[in-house]
């Protein structure tokens, strides 16, 4: 009687093991004496007391008290939720969702030692399991666990065609975030996102990302990020946006990471600090980025706000490429192609290129075939990257229908075949503008049908009013001498000049040629010189000449005799007769002119 009043006024009295699991838990809040607290606690779970059994599968998943063992963790989780415990049942659902290694699965014939480590190694990581995460995520979900609804949730909106259902999916995110789970909230604002047409429905998913966001959701941090950068449901504001990558960033979200470390670079939204924006961008690029990797080598690479180090860029573009990252494969090709920052290496580039083109970069795929022309691959290489350019072409692709048909007209990796490699180029030259020159040069020449220098005349003057540089010196060429159709000098110098500029240099001294008299255009030797110096300056052995005429006669600027032998003499060096015989010329008339006058 007086033990029913007592309990009534005063409460039940807490069994044996219920008070021997709170001392265990007690002392598994103390990292000294946690691993006291642990042995307590399974010397009760394998009593069957489930919460023990729930605990012990914690301290096992999160090293408290006994090294991790994932296996273990695992094991003991699973017995918890089979007897009901809700959040174990959440816990397993969440492990699944990870993926777990097999030995972790129920029935392994032997797990491994407490001492083992069970992560499975990065490339080898376990594929979720979407069934088995649906299956227990479901039981914490109609137990009332929030955080399982919202999880069921996402498995359900998620999870493969064989148990999608995104309109219960939805239903369990509304139970979670009516209960106050951020995951729930989140998983809201996701939805809206994904199914979000105008301005007022990008304006709903941000009020529900900003509660996931007010209870410190990373991830809804960083979307909103997103959105306020763009402008996107909410107000275009830099500086807001700055704000929630930072907050996002120290959550370890990456690609808030990049973001703010980007922001820092470029002082935008928040003020200029490159120091702090490049540690920003290095912890994203560390935890995976390889966007946040090829900028940190782009930045090593280029110099500007950060000193250049070559060393540091290639090791970035290496590890973004690592991580599947194309452009920054293609870059390291490039680099070692022409040698900058590293030695120049073709096998090297080769290699990188390849990486590049089997990572999806077209470009790559055009530079393989650019070696291929000039003799830099082996033969067995050559003949794999043609296979890949007919096959590509044959599916449509007209960059590798030009690769293809360029190298069947020089025989680069396959036998030389210039009738199939003009049916290729034809097809290329639709919407490939160096197809289109190619196209041109073979009609003009006659390679592969029947010379055509008037439709030959067509295609290059098409690819040169597109900006290629080549196609320009060349249409101007036949402009000049009336191939293919009338003569216009006017025309061509102004080819001529748009390549030049664009650095070809048989077109500076073309350009100085055409103002050098004898055209149809106004004399002007001035021009003349300046455009004959370019090239000259470049190497080319006819402008060398023409600059030593020049500064021997004072043609366009003053007479220079000194000068005048010095481009003599390079362009002799360049085996031009016409300069030996000229700079002969010159000695004498330099002699003649150094005698004393008799009188």
């Amino acid at each position: 009687m007086f033990g029913g009043l007592i309990r009534r006024f005063f409460g039940r009295r807490p069994s044996p093991a219920e008070a021997r699991l709170a001392d265990a838990r007690a002392l598994m809040e103390d990292p000294d004496s946690a691993a006291k607290g642990f042995a307590d606690l399974a010397v009760l779970a394998r009593e069957g007391v489930t919460e023990a059994q729930f605990l012990v599968g914690q301290a096992y998943l999160n090293g408290m008290g006994v090294p991790p063992n994932l296996v273990e963790g695992v094991r003991w989780t699973r017995r918890a939720a089979r007897k009901g415990w809700t959040k174990a049942a959440f816990v397993l659902a969440t492990l699944y969702l990870h993926g777990l290694p097999p030995e972790a699965e129920e029935g392994h014939e032997q797990g491994p030692s407490v001492f083992d480590d069970v992560r499975p190694p990065p490339d080898q990581k376990p594929d979720p399991d979407f069934i088995k995460a649906a299956h227990w995520a479901k039981i914490a979900a109609e137990q009332g666990n929030a955080d399982g609804q919202a999880l069921y949730g996402y498995v359900l909106s998620a999870g493969p065609e064989t148990i999608r259902n995104t309109t219960e999916g939805l239903r369990w995110y509304q139970k979670a975030a009516a209960a106050g789970c951020a995951q729930g909230h989140l998983g809201l604002g996701l939805a809206a996102l994904g199914s979000a047409k105008t301005h007022d429905d990008y304006a709903k998913a941000a009020k529900e990302l900003k509660q996931a966001a007010d209870k410190g959701l990373g991830t809804a941090l960083y979307l909103l990020g997103v959105m306020s950068e763009r402008g996107t449901g909410v107000p275009q504001d830099d500086a807001v946006a700055m704000q929630y990558y930072e907050q996002a960033a120290e959550k370890k979200i990456r690609g808030a990471q990049a973001k703010y470390g980007l922001g820092l670079m470029a002082g935008r939204g928040v003020a200029r600090n490159t120091a702090r924006g490049e540690t920003w961008l290095r912890r994203a690029a560390l935890a995976g980025d390889a966007e946040a990797a090829a900028i940190l080598g782009d930045m090593y690479g280029r110099g500007g706000d950060l000193p250049p180090n070559y060393a540091e860029a290639i090791s970035w573009y290496r590890f973004a490429s690592d991580h599947g990252h194309a452009a920054a494969s293609h870059t390291l090709g490039t680099l070692y192609q022409a040698g900058v920052g590293v030695p120049k290496d073709p096998e090297a580039a080769e290699h990188w290129f390849r990486v590049a083109a089997e990572q999806g970069n077209k470009e790559a795929v055009a530079d393989l075939g650019n070696l291929s022309l000039r003799g830099q691959m082996s033969s067995e290489i050559s003949q794999d990257v043609m296979k890949a350019y007919r096959a590509s072409a044959e599916k449509g692709d007209l960059l590798a229908a030009f690769n293809f048909g360029v190298c069947l007209a020089q025989g680069v990796g396959t036998e030389q075949n210039e009738e199939e490699a003009l049916q290729w180029l034809r097809k290329a030259a639709e919407k490939v503008v160096n197809a289109q020159y190619w196209y041109g040069h073979m009609l003009l020449k006659g390679r592969g049908a029947e010379q055509n220098p008037e439709e030959g005349r067509v295609w290059i003057q098409k690819a040169a009013e597109a900006g290629m540089a080549e196609a320009e010196a060349a249409y101007a060429d036949l402009l000049v001498q009336g191939i293919g159709g009338p003569r216009d000098h006017t025309a061509a110098l102004e080819f001529y000049k748009k390549a030049a500029e664009a650095g070809q240099i048989p077109a500076m001294f073309s350009v100085g040629a055409l103002y050098g008299g004898g055209h149809d255009i106004p004399e002007n030797r001035a021009l003349a010189r300046e455009w004959f110096q370019k090239a000259a300056e470049h190497g080319n052995p006819a402008a060398q000449l023409m600059m030593g005429r020049y500064l021997a006669n004072g043609l366009g600027g003053e007479r220079d005799l000194d000068g005048a032998s010095v481009w003599y003499r390079k362009a002799e060096a360049q085996n031009i007769i016409q300069a030996s015989a000229e700079l002969s010329a010159l000695n004498a008339l330099r002699k003649a002119e150094q005698m004393p006058v008799e009188g």
